[in-house]
């Protein structure tokens, strides 16, 4: 990614700037209001400048291929809060979100009307708590006392948090600072903070000066593991499911060519970020891609009416976020089994 692009942040829900972000989305989707009579059809989704399936598709155009009667807009975010809110706002009908603020999105007494419909990526070593040389911290308990910042709410604050536990390390005996991938940066340069946990592009500027204390890919083999999925909203399902299928086979043919067309897979996630290659083909093997056929797969998100175990790391997502007190309640599993939408699944494939 370039300097300038930030990973996909999935922050808490912030509801004072939900007219700012629908405005925002509003903008940049050049119409939001899904039109099913009179003209194409529209849909509007939602990225972050991160490798993944996503990017491919959007480079080669292969939503636009497959349903060309549609008029695809997509929408750049910065912020999983932004995603949520747009949700909210009815100003979205798919994107890119974390498994944690997904867990987040369906808790409460009022769920975001949306539902996890495919497993972008899972996270590996492109997410990661980083701290600084001069501190001389080589371990997770060394944080003891120290200023850590990452983006509340977000994959990494979920996998701090898991970190710190398993150290022994409750959040009140460090000082936890929210902040979003650009200004952690900035705040590293100057001193400001002892670590971060980030994501890339970022994170590998952190480790020029920084110590690796832990990764996503580390956490999620000790049982925490986290995920960028993908989700449709109610809307969309009730009004256009067969746009869902298509984009459901566009993403799987990404993942297919993640594995057997690696050149052309480098070029076009260095095209979409403005990158050099050297630095999308780094990017892209700190990731962990599934196939498709993993994805639905019992181990994952499951087929039409028999979820995976996805399921079950999502409930155990909210579980541990109410226990540390992220979120009121934990969202029960068949809250949590609701938020699926797997009609289709794995047919659509084929």
């Amino acid at each position: 990614m370039s300097p300038a692009s930030h990973g996909p942040s999935r922050r808490l829900l912030l509801a004072g700037a939900l007219a700012a972000v629908s405005a925002a989305v509003t903008g940049c989707s050049s119409g939001s209001e899904a039109s099913t009579s009179g003209g194409s059809k529209r849909l509007r989704i939602g990225y972050f400048a991160f490798p993944s399936g996503d990017l491919i598709v959007k480079h080669g155009r292969l939503l636009e291929k497959a349903l060309p009667d549609h008029e695809i807009s997509w929408i750049k975010f910065d912020s999983g809060a932004g995603v949520n809110q747009a949700f909210i706002g009815g100003s979205l009908d798919i994107a890119a979100l974390g498994s944690s603020p997904f867990a987040r999105g369906v808790s409460g007494s009022s769920p975001i009307p949306y539902k996890v419909a495919w497993i972008l990526d899972v996270a590996g070593e492109n997410e990661a708590l980083v701290a600084r040389k001069a501190t001389g911290i080589t371990e997770v308990a060394g944080l003891k006392g120290r200023k850590i910042a990452t983006p509340f709410a977000s994959t990494s604050h979920y996998s701090l948090l898991a970190a710190l536990e398993t150290a022994g390390l409750k959040p009140s005996d460090v000082e936890l600072v929210d902040l979003q991938p650009q200004p952690i940066l900035a705040a590293w340069q100057r001193g400001d903070i002892d670590a971060a946990y980030v994501w890339l592009p970022t994170l590998d500027e952190l480790r020029q000066t920084g110590t690796q204390l832990t990764s996503s890919k580390q956490i999620g083999a000790a049982g925490k593991p986290t995920l960028d999925l993908a989700v449709v909203s109610d809307d969309l399902i009730a009004r256009d499911p067969g746009a869902i299928d298509a984009w459901r086979k566009a993403e799987a043919e990404a993942l297919r060519l993640i594995r057997s067309d690696p050149e052309g897979t480098v070029k076009a996630v260095a095209a979409e970020l403005g990158i050099p290659e050297k630095d999308a083909e780094a990017q892209l093997s700190q990731g962990v891609f599934l196939t498709p056929e993993q994805v639905v797969s019992a181990d994952w998100l499951g087929t039409d009416g028999s979820p995976g175990e996805l399921l079950t790391h999502v409930t155990d997502t909210g579980a541990f976020l109410a226990g540390q007190q992220q979120i009121p309640a934990a969202p029960s599993e068949d809250v949590v089994r609701k938020a699926f939408y797997l009609k289709g699944l794995p047919d659509v494939l084929k």
